[in-house]
């Protein structure tokens, strides 16, 4: 969260590379009538949603990230879903390759599906900053979610590449390199 991972996948959507946005389909799998928004409210209660339709993020995120195993258990219900709705994207797709933007990629196991991962690299103050003037979270509310995401050491063992956005290197050019590199490796 906060390292570019979406402005990064938009420089590769430029070159025609189709982006999954795994957290965009969740919310929207999430907020759809039906067997996952029930087994929602069954965990987190009616209040899981605004109008009995919309996903109330705020009050979902005020539970689940003061509580692990709640969490988890919110995760064991989305998380299958927006794998399978992946793979059906995935397939409908006609690109030498696609990539799935997320945040829980590895964590979730859903990494083991794909060819490589790409790690999108910062330090922790500017992923902090870019958060905090994008959501306008509190500190509290920011570090309650990064503390259940693996920090970078911990995933780039299962990342392929690695893209620096930190401001030293330019996105554009090690964007294009990766993508040549995926390109010649598929052949």
């Amino acid at each position: 969260m906060g390292s570019g991972k979406t402005l990064v996948a938009g420089i590769f959507n430029l070159l025609g590379i189709p982006v999954y946005n795994a957290d965009l389909r969740a919310r929207s799998l999430m907020s759809r009538p039906g067997p996952l928004q029930d087994a929602i409210i069954q965990l987190l209660g009616p209040q899981a949603y605004l109008n009995n339709e919309t996903i109330d993020r705020a009050y979902i995120a005020e539970r689940v990230f003061q509580d692990a195993a709640l969490l988890q258990d919110l995760n064991n219900l989305v998380h299958p879903k927006v794998a399978a709705d992946s793979e059906y994207w995935d397939a409908m797709q006609n690109t030498p390759y696609t990539l799935h933007e997320a945040a829980l990629l590895v964590q979730s196991g859903s990494s083991l599906q794909m060819r490589c991962n790409i790690l999108v690299s910062t330090t922790e103050m500017l992923r902090v900053n870019r958060i905090r003037k994008r959501n306008g979270w509190s500190d509290t509310e920011i570090s309650d979610r990064l503390k259940h995401q693996w920090s970078e050491e911990k995933l780039k063992p299962h990342c392929q590449y690695t893209i620096t956005n930190d401001g030293s290197q330019s996105l554009i050019q090690q964007v294009i390199r990766i993508h040549r590199l995926i390109l010649r490796d598929l052949g």
